[in-house]
């Protein structure tokens, strides 16, 4: 049913009911209101009445976290005195026992002085911060100490017999005080060898003890005690080095000490440097290396200063031979040495170079370039001397027999020695400019072979006998040509010069055979016997002489037997055989027919012997 079709009073009654309703409901909003009012009022006055309360139980709260907050920082304060008691009784015993727990214990201390500097506001700060800053104090003193005893330790000069087990086998001298490169043919094993020789490595600071060096080194590191370090260091490690070699044999000698010496001693010092130059580099001075690097592990602005300072006197002991033997009076002799030298320093010197390649080693590279060099400018100068000393030997004692002059013999020794060394001249040329080393070297030597034999001619114009004359100069172009023949310094003056000597080898062999064989005819008996008396004085005058004479080279001394028997023989066969009857039948037919030519023969054969005249009357 809808609203339009209800009665108009009973939707009047209906209005007024619900104006009374809502009537009614209004006064309960409104005494509800006024409730609520009043709560509020009180709820307020609540409020204000328990500030008070709330006030001071929050500021118990707070005070209780303080206390909390302190107490904790109390623990923690009591906690670092104990620290600090437990680190000084571990450093107080020091840190030779355990070196590990030492540095903890000092690292711990640091900790501490840092936990007090950072609460100032505490009473007991100062007191522990200086009480544990001169424990600290102390704590670097015992480690610098630990550090310079271990180094000390372990800084021994290692003895020879080590340095000579560690090279190889090729290597080792079996007496370095008599080795003697020159005598005999120069050894050429150990140049060959040594860039691929195997060395075993030396160890100079056991490896357990290393770690321990390290960490004391990085500890004076931290705390500024670099220079205390270093002092340490070099002072430990500098006398190991230098009385390392100085055991083995190295002295510090000067210009004026080399010249004093005899030759023979002299040589066997500088064979023997030369072994103490390839031990230093290759076995002290790369094992030094090794120990500064792995103790100065992580400091790397510092090792190489240390290093080279450590080995700077250890060098320049080892080098201040070379510089004198360098600077010393040059003598022909010594050519040989300066090349062995020479030579050893060029081996040496790129490994040398490796181990000092830092700034701090400069100056040590230049030290040994210096010396290399120098080295190379005296053997080059020596060689001049060499050649002008050969050209102007004026030495006058004359060999009597005719033999080779020993200037010959050492001369072609010299030549053959300068093959031996071909590879280091050829080197040693390089060091100045940039030639054909080969073409050099030929040069050289065919300038000291012609030196030679203007020399030997003039000495050959000292014999008043012109046969003796030739009798030297062929002996000692013949041993000049067949020593050459038959070494290997015919590569270096080549085939011509062989084949041109040899010419006149030929032609002096021609002059000294030459004889007059000729039969006479028509001629008295007189006459007859004048010549064999004529005959057998020249023939007994040359035999007394030509006996006396020698020629050393068995072919030639038979060759030159036979050219004059070839002559001579068949000339007083026919002679004998013509005008011998003649004689046969009158008195005393030996007074002038003295030799047979089985006689004549017989006394060929001792021709050119060398023998005295005392050897001849027996």
């Amino acid at each position: 049913m809808g609203f339009n079709d209800l009665p108009m009073e009973t939707l009047r009654d209906r209005a007024t009911t619900m104006k009374n309703c809502l009537a009614r409901s209004q006064v309960i909003t409104d005494s509800i209101t006024a409730i609520l009012g009043s709560f509020d009022i009180r709820l307020s006055a609540l409020e204000t009445a328990m500030r008070p309360t709330q006030i001071k139980t929050h500021s118990m709260r707070r005070a209780h976290e303080n206390i909390d907050k302190t107490l904790k920082f109390a623990d923690t304060v009591l906690i670092q005195f104990d620290l600090a008691k437990q680190c000084e009784s571990v450093i107080l015993r020091g840190p030779h026992e355990d070196l590990e727990s030492y540095l903890e214990a000092v690292n711990q201390l640091k900790r501490v002085v840092r936990f007090f500097s950072s609460n100032k506001n505490l009473k007991s700060s100062i007191g522990v911060i200086t009480q544990a800053t001169t424990l600290l104090q102390k704590a670097s003193l015992m480690l610098e100490e630990e550090f310079r005893s271990l180094l000390s330790l372990y800084s021994k000069p290692v003895e020879p017999d080590r340095l000579l087990d560690c090279l190889p086998s090729s290597l080792r001298p079996a007496a370095p005080s008599t080795a003697h490169p020159h005598e005999g043919g120069r050894k050429h094993e150990h140049n060959k060898n040594s860039e691929t020789a195997v060395y075993s490595p030396l160890i100079l600071v056991p490896p357990r003890v290393i770690p321990l060096l390290h960490d004391l080194a990085q500890e004076m590191f931290q705390t500024g005690q670099q220079q205390q370090a270093f002092i340490i260091y070099r002072e430990a490690r500098s006398s190991c080095m230098e009385n390392s070699l100085k055991k083995l044999g190295v002295e510090k000698l000067g210009k004026d000490d080399v010249q004093r010496m005899q030759w023979e001693v002299l040589e066997a010092k500088i064979g023997n440097w030369i072994h103490f130059v390839r031990i230093a580099v290759k076995l002290l001075y790369a094992a030094e290396r090794k120990v500064a690097d792995e103790i100065f592990e992580g400091m790397e602005s510092f090792m190489d200063q240390c290093f080279v300072e450590a080995t700077a006197s250890s060098v320049s002991l080892l080098l201040s031979f070379g510089e004198a033997i360098a600077k010393s009076k040059r003598s022909p002799e010594k050519l040989f040495v300066l090349l062995d030298m020479y030579e050893i320093m060029k081996e040496v010197q790129p490994e040398f170079n490796s181990i000092f390649a830092s700034i701090s080693g400069a100056e040590m590279r230049e030290s040994v370039s210096a010396l290399t060099k120098r080295l190379a400018e005296t053997a080059q100068e020596t060689f001049v001397d060499f050649e002008e000393a050969v050209e102007k030997d004026a030495t006058k004692t004359a060999v009597l027999d005719g033999t080779v002059h020993p200037l010959t013999s050492y001369v072609i020794n010299y030549v053959k020695f300068l093959f031996d060394y071909q590879s280091t001249l050829k080197q040693l040329f390089l060091e100045f400019e940039a030639i054909d080393p080969d073409a050099q070297l030929a040069k050289i030597t065919t300038r000291i072979m012609q030196a030679l034999q203007n020399n030997l001619d003039g000495k050959s114009k000292q014999y008043k006998d012109q046969a003796l004359t030739q009798i030297f100069m062929m002996n000692n172009m013949h041993y000049i040509v067949r020593s050459v023949r038959r070494s290997e310094a015919k590569d270096m003056l080549g085939d011509d010069w062989v084949q041109i000597h040899r010419r006149i080898l030929q032609c002096l062999t021609v002059q000294v055979a030459g004889g007059d064989g000729n039969s006479t005819a028509g001629v008295s008996r007189a006459m007859v016997k004048e010549r064999f008396k004529t005959f057998n004085t020249q023939f007994e005058d040359l035999h007394q002489k030509q006996s006396q004479w020698s020629v050393p080279d068995s072919e030639l001394r038979e060759s030159l037997r036979l050219a004059v028997a070839e002559v001579l023989l068949p000339a007083y066969r026919s002679f004998k055989k013509r005008f011998g009857p003649m004689i046969e039948g009158g008195k005393n037919p030996t007074k002038y027919i003295r030799f047979t030519p089985e006689d004549l023969e017989r006394m060929l054969a001792e021709f050119f012997e060398g023998k005295t005249a005392h050897e001849q009357k027996r």
